[in-house]
């Protein structure tokens, strides 16, 4: 016995704010979808009723210009939110958190109630030029949020949703420039280091509890990204060996063994035994309950606030001040360090977790002043610094003498054109 024909109305609501009613069914062997003209749902289920009853009766026939049954198209926000969704599982925490901010404070605002087929380039333009009127996003910022709608619709033309990616290509950037970093120069890290140590005579606290120098020197001594510090625990920390184990990094490079050196070894050392989280799986730098701290509160509690003390002290020794340093600026400044110790580059670029030398070299090796052109001071707070990053005669976790180049390596970087 045949299945009675089922079916269902259809209710779309238009630009003009008018709301239009169709009637989706089986019928001839085949989904059937017609407008109806009607003012109501009501009238739009009473008719589906007839059209049915004429299905059943097998005396329905299409209308002479019936309408094909249009595709779904969902709207942005239906079709990024299921994109942000099904991409969350491959993307690290912060990467999503950043997706999704894109999403939630730009896109969606903008292109919220678009249908996919209504993102045109010229929509795409009209947004750009919105959102440099507001003024609150850089050149740079703003080109991301753009990368993140082109890669939405690349999908949705993937799924034939829509024919081309009106968000693709340079014609729909702005100018952009490439950002300066600030990071903390050899001769100004002890003083930033003994900035957030405190001072009693100045009736100054150590920084963050006490944790605030061990993790600046961390972050100085070892090349780990903040992320990677604040993750660490105290397993992951091999004294007698002085070495520091990345377990979780933004990379596949970034899962490494770091050496660090015996003045790091002995902070940690020092501020380990003080710490009463003893377990091997509690955090290195936990906040006071035990948990992991936010990029965030380092940087305001922390570097703000250590930089602030930092630059007295450095105007007094007529050496440079440091400008609004981020933590990432310490691995520029760790590279630094090994590079005036004379260390391989290709054992710096392994340790800090890059997966080409020549990206260490070009962007880092680039920092280190040449120690002829300093003042005195400077010379004197820089030789404070080398020495303090010095090895000692202790081996590596990838079988490469610090200060020794590897020939091979090193000179096809050398024959590159970079």
């Amino acid at each position: 016995m045949a299945r009675p024909p089922t079916g269902a109305v259809v209710e779309r609501r238009g630009k003009n704010g008018l709301t239009s009613y169709g009637l989706r069914f089986r019928a001839l062997g085949k989904r059937q979808y017609i407008t109806v003209h009607v003012s109501s749902r009501a009238e739009a289920e009473h008719e589906l009723a007839n059209v049915l009853a004429d299905v059943r009766r097998g005396i329905w026939q299409p209308p002479t210009q019936a309408a094909e049954s249009p595709p779904e198209i969902p709207t942005f926000h239906e079709f990024s939110s299921e994109w942000l969704e099904t991409r969350k599982p491959e993307l690290s925490d912060r990467t999503y958190e950043d997706y999704k901010w894109s999403l939630t404070h730009h896109l969606l605002p903008f292109f919220e109630n678009h249908q996919l087929t209504e993102i045109t380039v010229r929509e795409v333009d009209r947004y750009k030029t919105a959102k440099l009127a507001e003024g609150t996003l850089s050149a740079n910022t703003l080109n991301k949020t753009l990368t993140r709608l082109s890669q939405i619709l690349a999908v949705a033309v993937e799924y034939e949703l829509i024919s081309a990616n009106p968000a693709a290509g340079k014609r729909r950037r702005v100018k952009s420039t490439k950002p300066r970093r600030p990071w903390v120069e050899p001769e100004q890290l002890m003083t930033l280091l003994e900035a957030a140590e405190g001072n009693k005579a100045e009736e100054k606290r150590p920084l963050l509890g006490g944790r605030g120098r061990p993790l600046l020197a961390t972050l100085a001594g070892a090349g780990l990204r903040i992320d990677e510090a604040l993750s660490l625990e105290r397993r992951h920390v091999n004294l007698a060996k002085g070495t520091l184990t990345v377990t979780r990094s933004k990379t596949e490079a970034g899962v490494r063994v770091v050496d660090i050196p015996p003045a790091l070894r002995d902070e940690l050392a020092t501020y380990l035994d003080r710490s009463r989280f003893k377990k091997p799986t509690d955090l290195v730098f936990p906040t006071r309950t035990g948990r992991k701290d936010n990029r965030q509160n380092i940087r305001q509690r922390l570097f703000m606030k250590a930089i602030e003390r930092a630059n007295v002290k450095l105007a007094e020794m007529k050496i440079e001040q440091l400008g609004d340093v981020r933590p990432h600026g310490l691995r520029r400044t760790y590279a630094s360090l090994r590079t005036a110790c004379g260390d391989d580059p290709v054992f710096v670029s392994r340790q800090i977790g890059h997966e080409d030398v020549r990206f260490t070299l070009n962007v880092y090796a680039q920092s280190v002043k040449r120690r002829e052109r300093m003042t005195k001071a400077e010379q004197t707070e820089y030789d404070r610094a080398v020495e303090w990053s010095q090895w000692a005669r202790m081996g590596t976790n990838d079988q490469i003498t610090p200060g020794v180049p590897q020939s091979d390596e090193v000179a096809a970087y050398e024959k590159s054109p970079a």
